[in-house]
């Protein structure tokens, strides 16, 4: 059983920063895929960010891509989404997830929430105008 808790979320002005954190129990496998999903209220749960634990793969969704970034502290068994230039329709709760136990080529948006099989309780992120 992995536990992942998420933690940084908070409300922000528009074109502010946030940095997301998720530790994980454990250990973080050089093999996982981990992710940052995010859902907000009447809309599907999409996919932001990708990072092999190892770090070989990673992947951003168009949507953030160029003004988030995402990374890893192996040592601390957490995982870190930095969120720049927020916008209001960044306004979600985000999820971290990791697909333990599932190994794939590579670590990028192709790998849908289906696949993630250990997930956080989420963390408000909202983004005022």
């Amino acid at each position: 059983q992995v536990e992942l808790v998420e933690s940084g979320g908070g409300s922000v002005q528009a074109g502010g920063s946030l940095r997301l954190s998720c530790a994980v129990s454990g250990f973080m496998d050089n093999w996982d895929c981990m992710a940052w999903f995010r859902q907000a209220p009447g809309k599907e749960r999409e996919g932001v960010a990708w990072l092999r634990a190892g770090g070989d793969s990673s992947d951003y969704a168009d949507s953030v891509k160029g003004r988030s970034a995402i990374s890893r502290d192996n040592a601390k068994n957490t995982l870190y989404l930095e969120m720049n230039t927020l916008k209001p329709e960044d306004t979600a709760m985000y999820y971290c997830a990791t697909s333990r136990g599932k190994i794939f080529p590579r670590c990028s948006r192709s790998i849908g929430y289906l696949n993630f099989r250990y997930w956080g309780q989420g963390t408000q992120v909202t983004v005022s105008s």
